[in-house]
Parts: C-alpha cells; sequence; structure tokens
C-alpha cells in the first residue's frame, strides 16, 4: 500500500483557529479531498504534519488521524518545555510517530545554541516515545547541524530534499548534506520539488539531487506531495489575508516522481516499504 509521507491538513479556519502568529490564513483543505485525489494514483496511507499555523495546537492533526485509522500518522508540534506526558500517550495511541521542529517557516535567523537545546529537548521526548525527529530547515542550517543530527539518538527525517535552493549536490553545503544521509539513522523526504526550484510549481525532482540522495541514502527515502501545496513565503502577506495553496495537480506529482524514478522495485521501495518501516505500518 502506497504512502503520501509528508502532507497537511486545514480545517475551516471558524472551527479550527490559527496561530496568531501566522505569517498567511490558511484557506481549508479537508481530508476527505486529499484521500479522494490520492485513491487515483493507489495512495491509501498518509503521514499528516503539523503546519506552522497551527503553531502546537495539534487538534486537525489528530482528529484526521482518528479518521484515518491504521492508514494514518502524524507528526506534531510540542513545546518540550510544557507538554505532558500523558498528552503524548494520548498522541501516540492516536497515531503520532514524530516530532517536527521547523527552522525553515516563518523566514529568520537561526540561534544555534537555541536550535541545540530545542533540538536535544525532541529528542529525549521522541526517545522516551520511540519516535523520530523530523527537521524542516534551509540546507545552510542543516549544515551548521550536521554534528548536533548525526549525534541523535532516534531517526532523524529531513523534509524536503534538505530545502537545498541553489547548492548543487557537489557544493560544500551539498557535499555535507550527503554525509549526514550517510549516517544509518538519517532519513530524508523526497517531496515538494516547487520549495526547491525556481519555479512554484514545479512538479519534477532535481535529476541531480535524486540521484545523489538515492545513491546515499535509497533505503532511507519516503516520498510526500506536501499536499495541499502551501504558498511560499514571499506570497504570505499577513495573518488576516486569505492565500489560495498552489495549483498543482496531485496526479502530476506522482507521475513525475514515478517517472523520474524509472524503476518500479524503487518506486515501491519508496512509496510503500521505506514508510511502512519508519511509520510502522
Amino acid at each position: 500500500m502506497r504512502c503520501d509521507s509528508h502532507v497537511h491538513v486545514v480545517g475551516p479556519a471558524d472551527r479550527y483557529p490559527q496561530s496568531p502568529t501566522r505569517t498567511y490564513l490558511a484557506e481549508a483543505a479537508p481530508l476527505d479531498k486529499l484521500r479522494e485525489l490520492a485513491a487515483v494514483r493507489q495512495v491509501e496511507r498518509f503521514v499528516i504534519v503539523q503546519p506552522s499555523f497551527y503553531g502546537t495546537d495539534n487538534t486537525v492533526l489528530l482528529e484526521s488521524l482518528d479518521t484515518l485509522g491504521g492508514r494514518g500518522r502524524g507528526v506534531a508540534v510540542v513545546d518540550p518545555a510544557t507538554i505532558a506526558k500523558a498528552t503524548l500517550a494520548d498522541y501516540a495511541a492516536r497515531g503520532v510517530a514524530g516530532l517536527r521542529l521547523n527552522l525553515y517557516s516563518p523566514k529568520g535567523n537561526v540561534d544555534r545554541a537555541r536550535m541545540a537545546a530545542t533540538f536535544s529537548a525532541l529528542v529525549d521526548l521522541a526517545a522516551a516515545m520511540s519516535w523520530h525527529v523530523e527537521v524542516i530547515a534551509p540546507i545552510e542550517v542543516l549544515a551548521q547541524g550536521v554534528e548536533l543530527l548525526a549525534q541523535a539518538a532516534v531517526p532523524v527525517v529531513i523534509d524536503h530534499y534538505g530545502v537545498f535552493g541553489g547548492n548543487a549536490p557537489a557544493s560544500v553545503a551539498g557535499r555535507q548534506l550527503l554525509g549526514l544521509l550517510r549516517y544509518p539513522h538519517v532519513w530524508m523526504k523526497l517531496s515538494a520539488p516547487y520549495r526547491v526550484s525556481d519555479d512554484p510549481l514545479d512538479t519534477k525532482p532535481n535529476p541531480d539531487w535524486l540521484a545523489a540522495i538515492l545513491g546515499v541514502a535509497g533505503e532511507r527515502c519516503v516520498w510526500g506531495s506536501d499536499w495541499p501545496h502551501t504558498p511560499a513565503h514571499n506570497a504570505q502577506k499577513g495573518a488576516t489575508i486569505a492565500i489560495s495553496h498552489r495549483p498543482i495537480s496531485y496526479a502530476r506529482l506522482v507521475d513525475d516522481f514515478i517517472d523520474a524514478l524509472a524503476s518500479v522495485e524503487l518506486t515501491e521501495m519508496i512509496m510503500r516499504d521505506n514508510p511502512a518501516r519508519l511509520y510502522g505500518f
């Protein structure tokens, strides 16, 4: 059974308030629409990732997992200083399998000491729950934290090709990222090619990066659509301004990824077998 390992579900704003520190007002993106789109490409499992505009309010994520049952897993956002053990236990019972550290949105300078402290606290929580920690950050930030991520005592999952920007695999930052991926506990999400492209609607993986990542960590890669394809940072104009999601075809995103792999065996490994191991399906 194929898995989409990176999606977001968005409830109506009048029922599910978004964070007051958000940078735009996200439009609704219901779970039933996602399942309808994904079924056409035989995708029936989903990993729901907490988006930045909900902060640490994981209500929509948890309700979606309740609906999905055994076909869903979640990656939540929590405040490690205040989260209760009973809350974590409830999250686990409902399908949460990881915690997310967002160093990508909202944009800004990353305090390395604060990053290290937050990551270490999340690792401690994840270790106690047998979860992983997912990190979204630009490649330059990942490069600064290579030693920290490499020493983690839990699986580390990197979002969106490592948000490599204009860096090539052979660049200094590229080599550092690929070196990090050689560690057996580090995974990569092959997701959202438009986030690492000059084309904000790009659905095709960068061939050089795809080959480089698969060359060092093919058995630790999972695919994700990033549905509903939230808008780019430069389109986010303020907390009260509603912005539509990117008009990207789910089917085309799947088809272009499979075409880039050009292998049935590799497709099933990345879209079925690897996520089953990582998320415990």
